[in-house]
Parts: structure tokens; C-alpha cells; sequence
């Protein structure tokens, strides 16, 4: 899965003042990542408030993205949730034809064992007909997935591919690193320490950050990827402040105000998501204006 090593970036879905879908707008960040060097795309993620869209609303995304893209980057869905049958059903009833993989997050909320998450992503390998990239945030589910399952997963089902690790544990990172057949992907889900990450034997990342400023954040992991460490960690520490910038009041609030910044599209998000703050504008503002 070489197309999928480098800087993939979890897109937004951008809305107009009404609170509907802003089609141009979403095409006009499809545009600036392939302007601007991304490896590839991933849908419908955390990223794209996906929680809150509904049925309809994720299917105008998807013909969005994909009529933006024209088949220039691999594409990444996001088909995850804490109801397996749930899951297994929205397989079974979409083309995943025209996407490189699907990501699935591990089930939030219902706080499953290891053995549950082994059999839950299980019955999932089980029904997808292309790669899966497992999605571990701990954070968000209030549940590790630890790294001897993460390789017994790989070992058991040869679709399952890759890992966007983001539990902000370099060590655990590591462990997954080394665990894993070769072949497998571990896949920064933290801005933060993707570089460190890639440097340990990564492939990159899955990143925020990366989708406002796409041409340094994907040279910096290209850079890593290269092993040019010197030159990628001038590029981390450029751009570090706006890491913790755009995380300091919820995502995908941080980034869409980059957005707005740019010109790209407007910064509106979905309840129970609210906008950055005024303090919080005016750094990143700064940034941008900086960079």
C-alpha cells in the first residue's frame, strides 16, 4: 500500500451560514491539496463531522470529493462506528470502488475488551471487500487498542493494512512498529509527533494540520520519510504553535478557522461542536499571516 505512505489529510466538510453542505467550498479544499502535494484524502473522518451529517449529506460529500479529485489522489473512507452490524451493513451497501481503503475507528463509548475489538474488526476484515486502515484514538473512545492486538490483527487478516495510531504515545507508536509484519503501515493520527513517528519507522500520517498547510506539512514528512531529519524538524517547529493552535478549542473548529483565514471556505461547525474563540482566532490569524 505505497500510495498510502506520506501525508494523507482527514478533510473537512465545510458549511454554508444555513448549515447545509458548502459544495464549492469543499471543492475548493479538495483543489488545494492537490495543489499543494498531499499523498491522499480521507473522508467522511472525524475531521468531516461526520457524526452529524446525515445519510444523504455523507453521499453528496462523497460524489463532491470524488468529482473534485477526477481519480488525481487515492481516496480513504471513513466507515466506522460502535455498532458492528451498523458497520457491516454501510459495507455492504456502498461502492467502494473508487477508494484506496476504508479507515475504522475502534468502537467508542461501549468501551470493548481486547478480544471485542479483535472481534469486532474481525467480523469487519471479514466483510470488506478492500484494505482497511484500523483508526485507534483513545481519546475519543475511551479505549486502547494495544499493540499486541493491533499485530494479531495483521497477522489474522491481510487486509487489514495499516494503523492511524493516535493515542499520543510514541512508545506505544514504537511497539506497533516493531510488532507488525512488515508491509504494515503505522500511520500518525497526532500532528504533534508524526514527524517522530515516521522517523521511528512510520509512514506518515494521517493529519489536521496538514490539510491548512499542506505543501509544508507534506515536504516535512517527505523530509522524515527521506531521513533529512535536520531539515524536517526546522519544518515541525515552523509550524508546531498551530498545532496546539488548532486543537486548544476542538476540531474541527481549529482548522476551519485556518480555512477562513485563507479564503478557503467559512468556519461554521455543527452542534454540539461551537466556534473558536476571539483570543483564540487572533493567534491563528497570526500564524497564518506568519507563515
Amino acid at each position: 500500500m505505497r500510495e498510502l505512505v506520506g501525508t494523507g489529510v482527514a478533510l473537512v466538510t465545510p458549511f454554508t451560514d444555513r448549515g447545509t453542505v458548502d459544495v464549492p467550498a469543499l471543492e475548493r479544499v479538495v483543489a488545494y491539496q492537490i495543489e499543494n502535494g498531499i499523498e491522499y484524502l480521507v473522508i467522511l473522518g472525524t475531521t468531516g463531522e461526520s457524526v452529524t451529517l446525515t445519510k444523504e449529506e455523507k453521499q453528496l460529500v462523497i460524489d463532491t470529493v470524488k468529482k473534485a479529485n477526477a481519480g488525481k489522489l487515492p481516496l480513504v473512507l471513513g466507515i466506522g462506528g460502535n455498532n458492528t452490524q451498523a458497520i457491516l451493513d454501510e459495507i455492504f451497501s456502498r461502492d467502494l470502488s473508487d477508494f484506496a481503503a476504508i479507515l475504522s475507528v475502534s468502537p467508542s463509548y461501549n468501551k470493548p475488551t481486547q478480544e471485542g475489538i479483535y472481534q469486532h474488526f474481525k467480523a469487519i476484515a471479514n466483510a470488506c471487500p478492500i484494505p482497511i486502515i484500523l483508526y485507534n484514538v483513545p481519546g475519543r473512545t475511551a479505549s486502547n487498542v494495544l499493540p499486541e492486538t493491533v499485530a494479531r490483527l495483521a497477522n489474522d487478516f491481510d487486509n487489514i493494512v495499516a494503523i492511524k495510531e493516535a493515542a499520543g504515545d510514541l512508545v506505544q507508536a514504537m511497539q506497533m512498529i516493531d510488532s507488525t509484519p512488515e508491509g504494515f503501515l503505522v500511520i500518525s493520527g497526532d500532528d504533534m509527533i508524526a514527524l517522530p513517528m515516521t522517523l521511528a519507522g512510520g509512514a506518515g500520517v494521517i493529519s489536521v494540520i496538514g490539510e491548512g498547510f499542506p505543501k509544508e506539512f507534506s515536504d516535512m514528512i517527505r523530509l522524515g520519510l527521506d531521513r533529512k531529519v535536520d531539515e524536517a524538524y526546522a519544518l515541525h517547529y515552523k509550524m508546531a504553535p498551530c498545532i496546539d493552535y488548532i486543537f486548544a478549542e476542538g476540531n474541527p473548529a481549529g482548522i476551519k478557522a485556518v480555512f477562513h483565514k485563507l479564503g478557503i471556505c467559512e468556519d461554521h461547525v455543527r452542534l454540539p461542536l461551537v466556534g473558536i474563540s476571539d483570543g483564540l482566532r487572533s493567534k491563528i490569524d497570526a500564524f497564518v499571516d506568519q507563515l
